[in-house]
């Protein structure tokens, strides 16, 4: 069975983060873009990774630019304006594809494994909150629109 452990990335700044590093503990994944109507989540997912990650939650942002081509900039530019704008400092991850033949296969396994209400698997658009157990196994998709501290209690729940 696959679990989030056996995926690693690559850093938007370089390196790689192997995922087997947070084996029990939970995890957030997000895709993210820096001009998109709901750019302004980063301060909601700041104010999570602030919260929790002492009590050991595991957070990455994934810039993506498939979604009306809202994530252009280079990595030097993404990281500039995730500081300078909303203070980001939980890690960020090299730019990816999330849907498609080219789609990151670690987006490929967290589509599959919570698709939408609809049963589809696609990711619709920026924003896609993809929470994983300490287990690495059972992922949770919570909704582009959803603000992520609505995401709280569930995150509480995962780290007791």
């Amino acid at each position: 069975m696959t679990t989030l452990y056996d995926f690693s990335a690559p850093k938007l700044l370089g390196g790689t983060q192997n995922f087997g590093d947070f084996r029990g503990k939970p995890v957030l994944i997000v895709n993210v873009a820096s001009k998109c109507g709901l750019t302004p989540q980063y301060e909601g997912l700041e104010a999570l990774w602030e919260r929790y990650r002492g009590a050991g939650l595991g957070m990455f942002g994934f810039p993506c630019n498939q979604f009306a081509e809202q994530e252009p900039g280079s990595a030097t530019d993404i990281a500039q304006f995730c500081q300078s704008m909303y203070s980001v400092s939980f890690p960020l991850m090299g730019k990816v594809e999330i849907n498609g033949d080219d789609a990151d296969p670690l987006f490929a396994w967290l589509r599959a494994a919570a698709p939408n209400p609809d049963g589809s698997t696609d990711v619709k658009w920026n924003f896609n909150k993809f929470l994983i157990d300490k287990s690495g196994t059972k992922v949770t998709r919570v909704q582009p629109p959803e603000a992520p501290e609505t995401m709280a209690p569930l995150i509480e729940r995962l780290l007791s």
